[in-house]
């Protein structure tokens, strides 16, 4: 798999420049998100750390296609790309793909009714069962970056039925 480039931009956003589209990234571990999710929650939860938080664009541009770009400028998606930057590394394929599944991950507990089964919030924060971290883990993701949805819950225990 071909390197990631990171430069700073005109205005100090840092760019990672990734020279293939989201779904052919790797799979990682579920102990990968686990480090994601609570640097990215310690990181929230630091005082100014927000406002410190750099812009960021992920752009995939594989030759055979258009080029993508996936802009951060929202204060808490920065801060979690920069805690998840000291723990995975965004200038690699492995840390994008950690990034990418972490900011997935809380897409799809917002949007799926089902997922709903495979997390708890409660006033310690949340929890997550190690079942939808492993597939949140090893599901293919698309090629904007999101998950297989399918795929992912085919990965969980009792299919693609689970929690309907």
């Amino acid at each position: 798999m071909a390197s990631i480039r990171t430069a700073r931009g005109p205005d100090g956003e840092i760019l990672h420049l990734v020279p293939h589209q989201a779904d052919a990234l790797p799979s990682v571990t579920k102990r990968d998100l686990e480090q994601a999710w609570e640097a990215a929650r310690d990181s929230a939860l630091a005082p100014g750390r927000r406002s410190d938080a750099h812009t960021r664009l992920i752009r995939f541009s594989p030759p055979e296609h258009p080029p993508l770009d996936l802009m951060l400028t929202d204060g808490d998606a920065a801060s979690w790309a920069d805690a998840v930057d000291r723990c995975a590394d965004l200038s690699t394929a492995h840390g994008i793909s950690v990034f990418l599944r972490l900011l997935a991950l809380v897409e799809l507990m917002g949007r799926a009714a089902w997922a709903r089964a495979w997390f708890t919030l409660n006033r310690a924060g949340l929890d997550f069962h190690p079942a939808l971290l492993q597939a949140a883990a090893l599901s293919p993701l698309t090629q904007t970056g999101g998950f297989a949805e399918t795929a992912l819950r085919a990965l969980l225990p009792g299919g693609a039925n689970q929690g309907e």
